[in-house]
């Protein structure tokens, strides 16, 4: 009998939606394509089991989870169908979680938000994968707290600074409880193809003298990140991923870019490369990447709740590094991709103690 991870979600829009569908589908597909390994210590997608989920969206909030994922204004495909989990989408606090330009397509439940300390304490939660809209700071900081207060461990997908800051860091490791982030990172996306070239480069000797990546998509990530004043984080998190392969300071402009609503969950990224080799002779890389981009972070954060899920039984508290640097775009301790890999499988196995 495989041991359960007892999950709670914050946000249920198209990465909830891809990590309950992709949860569902590995479940009956015994496959290990886009995940590290089909079995970690153990632990398989199907031993993921959702608890509690919170949105604040009147077309999700009272809807069964199975269901809410499926509601506007969710646009990523469909890849399966998800049985009935008697788990109801319960209202959170706004706070900030909703910008100028969200507000215009998402309206807000006139229920009462609910005691998410009390629904985590009474569902058994052992970890919150928070996945609120870009810039939600304060309410990202609101359900950190929660967890603290209900005894849960929090994983950190979007670009709000708490498992790579000290005071979260030690607020955490107090309380006994792990916690792994920033900002999830796509299994191909635009930041780990970026900084793995970027890697390349300077391990062949290349010199580089500028580059930059440019980000547009249709769904309500980019359309909130209209807001330029929720683009901060973004910007901050997808820049020190890249620049941290480097041992020296690289001219560069990294972010998303604008919104384009035809292309629904589709995500194109466009990276630009321009140095020099030997003899100071220039070379350029050019190159485009499309991809439906809920699912591109699925895979890793299936991945990293299993590796909290190990920690929690080795009852290891504060920041998961090796989980946080394979599986987030801002860790607390930057590595390469093929380093930060290793490092987690050696986690997986206990030969790492964090």
């Amino acid at each position: 009998m495989h041991r359960k991870i007892r999950v709670a979600i914050a946000g249920a829009g198209n990465c909830a939606s891809a990590l309950i569908q992709g949860t569902s589908y590995y479940a009956k597909n015994k496959e290990s394509v886009g995940l590290t390994s089909y079995n970690l210590a153990g632990l398989e997608p199907g031993d993921i089991e959702y608890v509690a989920a919170f949105d604040v969206a009147d077309s999700k909030v009272g809807l069964d989870l199975s269901e809410a994922i499926f509601a506007e204004p969710n646009n990523t495909v469909k890849i399966c169908d998800v049985d009935k989990m008697g788990v109801n989408v319960q209202k959170g606090e706004v706070l900030d979680g909703i910008g100028k330009h969200l507000s215009e397509k998402v309206k807000v439940s006139d229920k009462p938000a609910v005691n998410v300390k009390e629904v985590l304490r009474d569902a058994k939660a052992e970890i919150l994968v928070n996945y609120l809209p870009v810039g939600s700071r304060q309410a990202t900081q609101y359900y950190a707290e929660r967890c603290l207060d209900a005894g849960v461990c929090f994983i950190n997908a979007i670009p709000v600074f708490v498992a790579s800051e000290l005071k979260w860091q030690q607020a955490f490791k107090d309380k006994g409880l792990a916690c792994a982030g920033d900002d999830v990172m796509s299994q191909l996306g635009a930041t780990v193809l970026h900084k793995t070239i970027v890697k390349l480069f300077v391990d062949r000797g290349v010199k580089i003298d500028e580059t930059y990546q440019l980000n547009v998509g249709g769904d309500m990530d980019f359309y909130n990140m209209l807001d330029d004043e929720r683009l901060e984080d973004k910007r901050v998190s997808k820049t020190s991923a890249v620049s941290a392969m480097a041992p020296y300071q690289i001219p560069m402009r990294i972010g998303p870019s604008d919104f384009i609503g035809f292309l629904q969950n589709d995500k194109v990224c466009y990276v630009f490369i321009k140095g020099k080799y030997f003899g100071n002779i220039p070379v350029e890389v050019d190159l485009k990447l499309r991809v439906v981009d809920a699912y591109n972070s699925a895979g890793v954060i299936i991945d990293a709740l299993r590796g909290t899920k190990i920690a929690i039984e080795r009852g290891i508290s504060g920041p998961l590094e090796s989980i946080s640097a394979y599986c987030f775009k801002h860790p607390p301790l930057q590595k390469s991709y093929s380093q930060a890999k290793v490092h987690f499988l050696e986690f997986i196995e206990g030969k790492r103690p964090r």
